[in-house]
Parts: structure tokens; sequence; C-alpha cells
């Protein structure tokens, strides 16, 4: 069977650093799914200090707060996307699925007739 290729983006926002690309989406998309961080790192196989660690770079460098989070109580605590967070994630997703619409797009016109697609 003869193999067929196609275009693999990653794509990374970055400022003086890499500051979100799609570990932190990936995180965030399961927070808003879960409403805990800790459950969101535990569904995805990642530690919760890591993930904690993978916030607070992101939130320093972007220079906003992606997350509000609770404290235990009666109900325990939680987690949930700040707008600011919500409104980048959002974006993010739009701008990806844009990208790589464009990309197989082009992919297609460049390769077609020289690769398998």
């Amino acid at each position: 069977m003869e193999q067929t290729f196609r275009p693999v983006l990653t794509i990374r926002i970055f400022g003086e650093e890499k500051c979100f690309g799609p570990g932190v989406a990936v995180l965030l998309r399961k927070v808003r799914e879960l409403h805990s961080l800790r459950a969101a790192a535990m569904s995805i196989g990642m530690a919760y200090s890591k993930a904690w660690t993978i916030l607070k770079n992101a939130q320093q460098s972007l220079g906003f707060k992606l997350l509000d989070s609770t404290t235990g109580g009666k109900h325990g605590g939680g987690a949930r996307l700040t707008p600011e967070g919500e409104t980048l994630l959002d974006a993010y997703d739009c701008y990806c699925a844009r990208l790589r619409t464009y990309a197989q797009k082009l992919f297609s016109e460049t390769f077609d007739g020289i690769l398998p697609l």
C-alpha cells in the first residue's frame, strides 16, 4: 500500500519566549470541560505541579490570567477560564483551524503530481 503525505503544523505564540501553544491549549480545554486543573492535568497524564508551572509561565508571558481557581470548601475547589483565557483559547483554535485549512490547500497545490496526496 502506498503512503500518502500531508502537512503537519504545530502552532505556537511567542513573545520573548514561547508562551502559548498546543500544550497550554489542551490543558485549558480540559479545564473548561472538567472545571478543575488537577482533573485536567490527570486526564492528559500530566503532573499537577507541571500543569501549574505551564500556566504560570504562560500567564506571566501573556500578561493576564488564564484561570480563576477556588480552593477547597464544602464542595471542593475548582477552576474556570477567565474571560481573557476563553477569548485567547477560542482565537487560537480558530487561527489554527484556518492555518491548517490553508496549509492543506497550499500543500495540495504545491505537491500534486510530485507526492501521493
